[in-house]
């Protein structure tokens, strides 16, 4: 019986072997500086150039990488939050918005305040030459540069490792990032460095649908489905990134976040017989023009749910086609880099956004209630229901601030038998964790979080006469709605990814109420003065984000 070999007849004629690359892309237009041009150098290795890069390059790289996007956004997310406060088919809503995401990039601008609070998970994607020659200990190097650039910076330390299943600590440093190293090109080492927040990175999602959705009207039926399903939680407008197609699903994923930080713009826009990605222009056109017809807005109803829209179609098994869908927020961090034979070099980015601000700020966002949160809290909730949702609020006084580990401290209370702590039941709640506070200020950045995280908590905490009256961002489940009708309580929203403005503007002082061992997750009070926010659900059960299919 002759069983199969491994190595088949080579005799056996094929056709030369033609390479496609799955992501064909065109060159590269980034502008870029200089950083420095020590720690590179040529050497001749058996005849050939080799770019020796030293492992302080790699690290200094990654370091000034981090700072810059925590501080400074790409030119061209300027010009699209300017373009809002331009068109005349923009709401108030969406320019006030828009207004305020400009004051916060001059702020994150001056280098001290971050643009958000939640400074991200570090991300870097390297491309390493074949004639490249480093210690062989990249990753420590790059991810060194990152921790230093968290450490030496106002940046907040978000990352918490398992010490077992359901016990966890802060690494009060912000690592590990996430850094992957592949091998392509000759001459040169380049990099994407991202730093990619909670809130963002949630909204990414993966949907292993059938061949089947592959006819137009249908595969824009179901994705429209799905965006709505993207909410508001992670601070649009968004850069939203759609992948048709993939050869795993990880790689669909993967595509998603490179699509998302404009990596990919440069890929062909038609597919070819030898299955290579491309961006379909037309549909993200369709797509985009969909999304404005929505009416979610930039967090407050509107038209510009999206400053853009990537659609990439990739190639796939026949029987399988995940589709992902991923955005990037208003906080839009991400830079290129690279090491070549003259130099360490990073992508230019705006240094001076007050030219984007208008020249007289214009009056946006309506009549202002201005709400006083040091009288009782009865007393907040009758003015609170004088007025309907939508309501532009200005609010003054004490909140206090908790999150996730700090609501699971307080239900484990509640659970023992105990009631929650008076400053739960008296004042505002506010759902955000701070940045670092610089030398001088009352407080870091510290803009809100996402509301639905703490949606399971509302029910059992309002029964309890605490959360009721909460701030945050983004659209929240009906059972908060639910709660509130019942209860009496009310939930308002906050302009997600403003925080610097926040903290200049508006956060006078700051102070650790209990569970300091948590750091930025721990119980804060605050005195805000003209604190902004909007009514979005009210004590008689009505939802502005139920209005738009979003509750």
């Amino acid at each position: 019986m002759n069983a199969p070999t491994a190595f088949p007849d080579q005799s056996k004629p094929v056709p030369p072997y033609k390479h496609t690359p799955l992501f064909p892309l065109g060159a590269d237009t980034t502008p870029y500086k200089k950083i420095m041009a020590e720690g590179v150098r040529v050497e001749k290795v058996l005849g050939r150039d080799m770019l020796v890069v030293s492992r302080e390059a790699l690290r200094a790289l990654s370091e000034a990488a981090f700072g810059e996007i925590n501080h400074y956004l790409r030119p061209g997310h300027l010009k699209q939050l300017r373009a809002i406060l331009d068109d005349p088919e923009a709401s108030p809503n969406d320019k006030f918005v828009a207004l305020d995401f400009l004051k916060n990039a001059n702020i994150a601008a001056g280098g001290v305040l971050p643009m958000c609070q939640d400074t991200g998970t570090a991300i870097i994607m390297g491309k390493k030459g074949c004639n490249v020659i480093t210690d062989g200990d990249d990753e420590a190097a790059l991810s060194e540069g990152a921790r230093d650039a968290y450490l030496r910076r106002n940046l907040r330390y978000s990352q918490v490792a398992p010490l077992s299943m359901y016990e966890e600590k802060n690494t009060a440093n912000n690592m590990p990032a996430q850094t992957e190293i592949y091998a392509e090109g000759e001459d040169a080492y380049k990099f994407m460095f991202m730093a990619k927040g909670g809130g963002s990175a949630n909204k990414s999602f993966l949907f292993q649908a059938t061949p089947s959705v592959l006819t137009k009207d249908r595969l824009l039926a179901f994705l429209k489905e799905k965006i709505l399903t993207l909410g508001t939680a992670a601070c649009p407008p968004y850069h939203l990134a759609i992948v048709i197609g993939g050869t795993s699903a990880e790689l669909c994923m993967k595509t998603v976040k490179l699509a998302s930080a404009r990596y990919l713009d440069a890929l062909p826009t038609q597919g070819s017989p030898d299955g290579n990605a491309f961006r379909d222009l037309e549909m993200e056109q369709e797509i985009h023009k969909m999304t404005q017809s929505l009416g979610v807005g930039a967090q407050f109803g509107g038209k510009y749910f999206c400053h853009d829209v990537r659609v990439i179609r990739m190639p796939r098994h026949g029987a399988s086609l995940p589709i992902g869908l991923g955005v990037s927020c208003s906080a839009d961090r991400q830079v290129l880099g690279k090491i070549t034979k003259d130099g360490v070099y990073l992508e230019e980015l705006e240094h001076h956004p007050a030219q984007y601000l208008p020249e007289v700020e214009q009056a946006l966002g309506g009549e202002v209630v201005k709400i006083d949160l040091n009288q009782p809290m009865k007393d907040i909730l009758a003015a609170l229901s004088k007025h309907p949702i939508k309501t532009r609020l200005s609010l003054t006084g004490t909140m206090i601030v908790a999150r996730d580990s700090a609501h699971a401290k307080l239900r484990e209370r509640l659970e023992k038998g105990e009631p929650l702590p008076d400053y739960f039941k008296n004042h505002p709640i506010y759902y955000a964790g701070p940045a670092k506070t610089p030398e001088g200020y009352a407080s870091g950045a510290f803009g809100p979080t996402t509301a639905g995280r703490m949606d399971s908590f509302v029910d059992q905490f309002q029964a309890a006469g605490g959360s009721m009256v909460m701030v945050a961002k983004g659209n929240r489940a009906p059972a908060v709605r639910e709660a509130c009708k019942k209860y009496g309580g009310f939930y308002l929203g906050s302009i997600g990814g403003a925080a610097a403005n926040l903290a200049e503007h508006c956060i006078k002082k700051v102070e650790v109420v209990k569970y300091p061992e948590l750091g930025m997750e721990a119980i804060w009070r605050i005195e805000v003065v003209d604190f902004p926010a909007f009514t979005i659900i009210d004590d008689k059960g009505n939802d502005f984000f139920k209005e738009l299919n979003l509750g």
